[in-house]
């Protein structure tokens, strides 16, 4: 590649820049991308990282961005393994003639990379809720079979950790098989007898506690993870709340479910800050969603319910009165907040204000599940709390899509009669034509015919991920029409110039 007078001013009128690099491959920077970088100082860049499919997890990804101070985000797309075989120019276009025909597929990473460029990335937001959080492995299972992908995943608490395990392996059943054996640990006292500590700060000294977490995710970072996350801490140390996009996952996932009392706060490995429960600022954080770029906002909310019919005792209140009330059965009940209520009720008062606006808006689909029976600590039940969030998630989704108030994510059935009708398809398909996947110019006849045909094979299967299926323009029809009959995949720049002017004529 060089920097013709085309390409200059191709760069300096973009409005983002994608840098694509091959994950496997060094960190360095190259000529040309320097080059791009001394060029457009002030435009948007984010990185893009290719991955082979059936890779295992992202990592030294941070090495990638402090190499890169200039890139504003990154991306982990998983390619198909054609993207990485050298074909002839003739199979090439042959090949591209059938992806321009088949089905888009709305999971897939370059889906989600065309709808983060377009603006219409789908968010998924996870509350806190202690062990009712088994109810989010079951709404997410829901939700991809209501064939809703998910773009970018932010969490508090029990929240934060079961949106990390999605990020990290974008596998339902490896999710619900980690997520159980970390809710099995829970129940195990004898665990908890050997973590208790004088309780100066805190019951637990948070050791044992931070062990079940790290062998759960290990040494990653967040942006080793699959899917762009974020979770929500509070910082006593200055009182304010802390949205945690980069640095070591089991570290800020820890701070995210540090209950004040129970486990001590989590120093900041940045600056020190002390770290608790993210749900003491902001349960449900949709509107931090929000402000990362989503437009569609699924948020779940599995927090407490506290009890609002309290027993109105008059001007004062004797501790003896209510004992004697405890103990007497003959006795009528009454209900009055005891200590750890009253603090707990104190500590979520700005969070109240924060999730009825989140009720209200527009902007994002309030989803509770039917789990207010379970406790907090309740994590024996992992499976059924589970199974409870699944089936409410799968009749949710369906009410929705019966009256027709669940967004489309694929073609009408019955309609697509023509693949160029773009009248049946929605934004998220629409969106994918901006994923043009460029190729190399070379012709390298050592392909292996099995190779060719498994290829045809699977896009006859499954169709083609990178691709739109919709709305060719007449000069996107031409270009690919010269470039069948010519033989060449690139245009030279008088070229370039007079599609330009018949584009604009038209």
């Amino acid at each position: 590649m060089s920097f013709t007078a085309w390409t200059q001013r191709c760069v300096r009128q973009a409005d983002c820049i994608l840098i694509v690099g091959l994950a496997d491959k060094g960190t360095g920077i190259g000529k040309i991308e320097k080059e791009v970088e001394r060029l457009t100082i002030r435009t948007h860049k984010e990185l893009v990282l290719l991955h082979r499919e059936g890779a295992d997890r992202p990592k030294n990804t941070v090495s990638w961005l402090n190499n890169r101070s200039w890139v504003s985000t990154h991306h982990h797309i998983q390619c198909s393994k054609r993207m990485f075989i050298r074909r002839s120019q003739y199979r090439i276009n042959e090949l591209y003639m059938k992806v321009l025909t088949s089905e888009p597929l709305i999971h897939t990473d370059f889906s989600r990379l065309a709808r983060w460029l377009t603006g219409t990335s789908v968010g998924l937001v996870l509350g806190g809720g202690g062990a009712r959080g088994a109810a989010h492995v079951g709404m997410i299972k829901a939700i991809q079979e209501a064939g809703i992908p998910i773009d970018m995943v932010g969490g508090v608490s029990i929240g934060a950790f079961m949106g990390a395990l999605w990020c990290a392996e974008k596998n339902v059943t490896t999710m619900t098989q980690k997520a159980r054996e970390w809710s099995k640990k829970l129940t195990q006292w004898w665990r908890q007898l050997l973590d208790l500590t004088y309780p100066v700060t805190s019951m637990f000294s948070g050791r044992d506690f931070n062990q079940t977490i790290f062998s759960t995710f290990g040494d990653t970072h967040i942006e080793d993870l699959w899917l762009p996350y974020f979770t929500v801490t509070t910082d006593i140390t200055a009182s304010s709340m802390r949205v945690h996009t980069h640095g070591s996952l089991w570290r800020y996932v820890r701070s995210s479910m540090t209950i004040a009392g129970i486990f001590p706060p989590f120093c900041d490995p940045r600056d020190g800050h002390l770290l608790v429960d993210g749900c003491y600022v902001n349960n449900v954080p949709a509107d931090v969603m929000r402000s990362h770029g989503a437009k569609h906002i699924l948020a779940i909310d599995v927090g407490s319910q506290d009890d609002t019919d309290l027993t109105n005792y008059g001007d004062c209140l004797s501790g003896w009165w209510l004992l004697w009330k405890r103990w007497n059965p003959f006795a009528s009940p009454v209900k009055v907040p005891n200590l750890p209520d009253i603090q707990s009720r104190l500590a979520y008062v700005s969070c109240v204000r924060q999730l009825e606006e989140v009720k209200n808006s527009d902007y994002c689909e309030y989803i509770r599940p039917p789990i207010d029976k379970y406790k907090t600590l309740q994590f024996g039940s992992f499976d059924e709390i589970k199974e409870v969030g699944y089936n409410h998630g799968k009749t949710y989704f369906a009410g929705l899509l019966k009256a027709g108030l669940l967004p489309i994510f694929k073609p009408e059935q019955g309609k697509a009669s023509h693949p160029h009708e773009s009248s049946c398809y929605t934004f998220t398909d629409l969106a994918q034509m901006v994923c043009k996947v460029a190729h190399n110019q070379y012709i390298d006849e050592s392909d292996s015919e099995e190779e060719y045909e498994a290829d045809e094979e699977d896009a006859q299967e499954v169709g083609y991920a990178s691709e739109p299926a919709v709305g060719l323009s007449d000069t996107e029809k031409t270009s690919l029409r010269r470039r069948r009959v010519g033989g060449s995949l690139s245009l030279s720049e008088n070229e370039l110039e007079s599609e330009n002017e018949y584009a604009t004529k038209s």
